[in-house]
């Protein structure tokens, strides 16, 4: 029954790889990037017939949990959660589990992120489904693979085993090992093998499994988690939060659990993914023009190719440049080249560091 399903949708990223639009303030989840509705409202919607809305868990930073709250209207306004600081995956993990054991002890979750677009919304949610059925049913960690369509080094990889057998349609496995992202050489031969797949950062399991699975592998998380029940839908739950998460390291969620455990399943996923990681993500979401250049809002272009535009409130004049990604936002101006897009998170936290932007980041 969709009663006794729940989510926890990861929404705390600062997107700082799509700056200058995206802030702390306003961060990528929340922007409308790829059509009429942001990451967020998209993510939310994924799990319509899936996880009723009351069900439904949005854990962001303490900031931006009016904004959140405002574009995910359809949720119960104490359902978004404000870390009061980033700790990373695993403490939102922990967090999500104390949040989902208050209501239902016995309950499954899955933890989805606010910033990926996904295809194929009836395979996803198959995909779904059987994992959180068999997560009731067994004492294991489900992790999601995407079969990659090419040697990718921006991901990090899942190596399955045998198979897992189960009634559905969707394929399980044992996951045998998680690795870092790779080199070209090595993406190839990952690819080439058959048996790996990209990490999507999305997992499935039940409160007791994952919590066990913290008890014995990451302590500091899993008393985070133990200690937040007692306040969950009290007066008192913002400041134990922030006390505990003063307790802990930031970790993810892979090194904590995922690079640990003996129980962990990956689901094949073979619906349409794309972790929109940074600007040359546009491309794959919008027409180019005749000469390769992909613009939202407005640009004149001279002699120009294969570049990313985004100035939908000011005019952008483009002469004699090739492979750029140029952005205009209200008081910035991001020009670099495209095969370099990686590196603005560099730009952002070197301005950081430099002080006096508060504003712009």
């Amino acid at each position: 029954m969709t009663q006794d399903r729940y989510a926890v949708i990861m929404a705390g990223g600062k997107g700082e790889r799509f700056w200058p639009l995206s802030t702390t303030r306003s961060p990528k989840q929340v922007l409308k990037l790829f059509g009429s509705k942001s990451l967020l409202q998209l993510a939310i919607e994924r799990l319509n017939g899936l996880v009723p809305p009351e069900n439904i868990f949005v854990v962001t930073s303490a900031e931006l949990v009016e904004a959140t709250a405002q574009g995910a209207p359809e949720l119960p306004k104490a359902n978004i959660i404000g870390e009061p600081f980033g700790r990373d995956t695993a403490a939102a993990v922990g967090l999500g589990a104390a949040l989902v054991k208050a209501r239902n002890p016995e309950a499954a979750f899955c933890v989805v992120t606010a910033d990926h677009l996904i295809g194929d919304l009836d395979v996803f949610q198959t995909t779904l489904r059987e994992s959180m059925q068999l997560a009731v049913e067994q004492d294991v960690l489900i992790t999601m693979g995407i079969s990659p369509n090419f040697p990718s080094t921006g991901f990090g990889y899942i190596e399955s085993g045998e198979s897992v057998s189960h009634d559905g349609e969707i394929a399980f496995f044992n996951a045998e090992r998680f690795v870092e992202k790779p080199d070209l050489a090595t993406a190839e031969t990952y690819v080439d093998s058959g048996n790996f797949y990209w990490n999507s950062g999305m997992f499935v399991w039940s409160v007791k499994a994952i919590l066990s699975s913290l008890e014995a592998h990451h302590e500091p998380v899993a008393a985070m988690a133990n200690a937040m029940l007692e306040h969950v839908g009290k007066d008192t739950f913002d400041a134990a939060l922030a006390e505990e998460y003063g307790k802990i390291d930031k970790i993810s969620i892979d090194f904590a659990i995922m690079e640990k455990a003996n129980n962990i399943i990956m689901a094949k996923g073979t619906f349409r993914w794309d972790d929109v990681g940074s600007w040359p993500a546009l491309q794959e979401h919008f027409p180019a023009d005749v000469k390769g250049n992909v613009v939202l809002g407005e640009c004149e272009s001279l002699d120009s190719t294969r570049n990313i535009v985004v100035s939908e409130e000011r005019l952008t004049a483009l002469i004699g440049v090739n492979d750029l990604v140029v952005v205009q936002a209200a008081n910035a101006t991001l020009v670099c080249a495209k095969d370099r897009a990686q590196d603005v998170k560099a730009i952002v936290q070197s301005l950081q560091k430099r002080g006096g932007y508060d504003g712009l980041l």
